[in-house]
């Protein structure tokens, strides 16, 4: 089987119902259009769709760039990528990575990203500077970039040359008064940090912190932004890293708003389960992370160290995503972190307004897998976006960081998973 067919084919291991993106290559996949991640896709108007995505020849590679793609008639049509913002000369400085959208009552469009200066603290990929465009015309003309002030905190390099390590992964959520609202991942500087335990990239320290927007929806240039950080320094939320308790790891923050208003945030860690935070609907306060569990005082939500999104569905509830084990899957464990991230699994997440935990969950519900076929690599990481419309909640996705795809979530399968109450 050529390279080509084998691609083709591959596209259609999860049964999408939308094909977003499939790379055009032949012999070596290696080429800048290769690996796709981070996929967020927005209804703009009507059957008006944009994605953004961080795409590169394989993650963290200088050719790292943001690029964008448009449909006009519901997500099954997608224009060719657009490169928004990437690598400048000479190599090694200046790509772009980690993109999200914050779309303005306006109509305004902000693309937010990280923007690489070419100095390395932890990665090169989380060490950068936040940048920013905006379009007024869904994304035909773009302005110059803009940088955003990020205020220092004490996990970041002393050095003030030496830019934040940050990675925001999820679209902003709407706060119930509109503010746009989102977490981020704060990669503690090693000049900072315990004494990394073990030479694992996941061994690095990592904590959660909160960005809330107070003025998108009145149309300002990126300098104009209004922007407050919550949960700073010793504020931010925090777990062990497992087997080492003086090291802080917990990554990778979703967020939904509760009916009471609060803020109910999701996270990966590399403790066999997902941790969970309950915030107030401002974004200032939050609990201390605990164990995410199916109800009460019930079994831990089994899960390795890799995305688990939280996203409200548009029917009322909630879906979880997970990938129901810990790490240790076929002959996995839970460092082969680009293997073992498959299957996918979803719950139903129902509000309980008197529990401790805020939001309990059904019995998994298989929704795909890849089989763990290799291209790039093997897993199924669920860098995802959702959107709702007539046709239910649809699941935006790349699969092995290389195709980008929709699937649509059944309504009434997922109306038929009980939670217990």
């Amino acid at each position: 089987m050529n390279t080509l067919t084998h691609i083709a084919r591959e596209a259609g291991r999860t049964a999408p119902d939308f094909f977003v993106y499939q790379p055009e290559c032949s012999g070596d996949i290696r080429h800048s259009r290769a690996s796709n991640e981070h996929f967020l896709v927005s209804r703009l108007s009507g059957q008006t769709y944009l994605a953004v995505w961080t795409q590169s020849s394989f993650e963290g590679n200088p050719d790292q760039h943001i690029v964008i793609s448009k449909s006009v008639d519901g997500g099954v049509v997608w224009s060719e990528p657009r490169t928004l913002a990437g690598p400048d000369l000479p190599e090694g400085s200046g790509m772009a990575s980690w993109a999200f959208p914050l779309i303005s009552r306006t109509g305004r469009i902000y693309i937010i990203y990280s923007r690489h200066t070419g100095v390395n603290d932890v990665f090169t990929h989380t060490t950068g500077l936040m940048a920013g465009i905006f379009s007024d015309d869904e994304g035909k003309t773009w302005s110059q970039e803009s940088i955003i002030p990020m205020p220092r905190s004490i996990w970041d390099n002393p050095d003030p040359d030496v830019p934040a390590n940050w990675i925001v992964w999820q679209k902003p959520i709407r706060l119930a008064d509109g503010r746009y609202f989102s977490g981020f991942t704060r990669w503690v500087s090693p000049s900072v940090r315990p004494p990394k335990p073990i030479d694992e990239w996941w061994a690095e320290a990592s904590v959660v912190q909160f960005i809330r927007f107070e003025n998108v929806d009145e149309g300002p240039d990126i300098d104009g932004l209004k922007i407050s950080w919550l949960a700073r320094d010793k504020d931010a939320l925090q777990t062990p890293l497992v087997g080492h308790p003086s090291v802080p790891c917990i990554q990778e923050p979703s967020i939904v708003v509760l009916p009471d208003q609060r803020l109910f945030c999701v996270m990966r860690t590399t403790l066999g389960s997902p941790y969970y935070s309950v915030g107030s609907p401002d974004g200032s306060e939050w609990t201390r992370p605990e164990i995410l569990r199916q109800y009460d005082d019930g079994p831990a939500l089994p899960h390795p160290l890799s995305p688990c999104p939280i996203y409200e569905t548009g029917l009322g509830d909630y879906v979880l995503l997970y990938h129901n084990h810990d790490g240790y899957f076929l002959d996995k464990t839970p460092s082969d972190t680009s293997e073992h991230r498959r299957p996918v699994c979803l719950a139903r997440g129902e509000f309980r307004a008197q529990a401790h935990q805020p939001v309990w969950f059904s019995s998994p519900w298989f929704f795909m897998d890849n089989g763990g076929v290799s291209i790039l690599r093997g897993d199924l990481a669920l860098y995802a976006s959702l959107t709702t419309g007539e046709e239910g909640p649809v699941l935006w996705y790349p699969d092995r960081k290389f195709f980008l795809l929709g699937k649509k979530i059944d309504p009434a399968l997922f109306g038929a998973l009980e939670v217990i109450s």
